[in-house]
């Protein structure tokens, strides 16, 4: 997930400034639609890793048995999954860490875990369409025809790649590591200084007389 809406148990460098607008348009996310929004995507990235698992899973079954059923079985069971969930899941991710990027104080190019989150949700969501699902095909395509699986790569290296890529995204989204990008400081930086010209009022003065 790229933002998360909390920053309680993060120091100051991590923790966004409540000033700074939460998105390029200046629109932030109301409280209900942001809590939503962050169980869509969570809902996505924990069904997106779990579908992950599974082809995994079968991706190793069809490769180690002796039995060409078995293998048959498994390749359409990958198929199957990867035409109807694969690419499903990936965008819906994509695009609601996306809203809760540009939703929320956190922005999308402001902190370095966010903005490597999403590029390399984006690198894994295009893989999955032009690599993984095509790897399957070939596959399924091979065992119909009665040939075993001579190479096992196209098969089991995009739940490798794609298993990889979570995990790490799941240490990121923990740690919130690498502080702010160069826009990130920038941005902080004219906040700091218009609030330090910004100038009294003068009955909040009074009050406090």
């Amino acid at each position: 997930m790229y933002a998360e809406t909390s920053s309680h148990g993060y120091s100051r460098c991590q923790t966004p400034s409540a000033t700074v607008p939460g998105t390029v348009f200046h629109v932030k996310l109301s409280r209900p639609h942001r809590r939503a929004t962050l169980v869509v995507h969570v809902t996505a990235a924990a069904g997106w890793l779990g579908l992950t698992l599974g082809l995994l899973a079968l991706a190793v079954a069809a490769i180690t048995t002796d039995s060409a059923a078995t293998t048959e079985a498994a390749a359409r069971s990958m198929k199957l999954f990867a035409d109807w969930l694969v690419l499903p899941l990936a965008l819906l991710t994509l695009l609601s860490g996306l809203v809760l990027s540009l939703g929320t104080p956190w922005g999308l190019a402001k902190h370095r875990w966010v903005y490597t989150k999403f590029w390399l949700t984006l690198a894994t969501t295009a893989a999955s369409a032009f690599a993984l699902r095509p790897g399957i095909n070939v596959t399924v395509a091979t065992v119909a025809a009665g040939s075993p699986v001579t190479d096992p790569t196209d098969l089991i290296a995009g739940p490798i790649v794609s298993l990889s890529a979570y995990l790490f995204m799941t240490v990121v989204s923990v740690l919130k590591p690498w502080g702010l990008t160069r826009r990130g400081r920038k941005q902080r930086g004219r906040n700091q200084r218009a609030s330090a010209h910004k100038p009294v009022d003068v009955g909040d003065v009074r009050q406090t007389a």
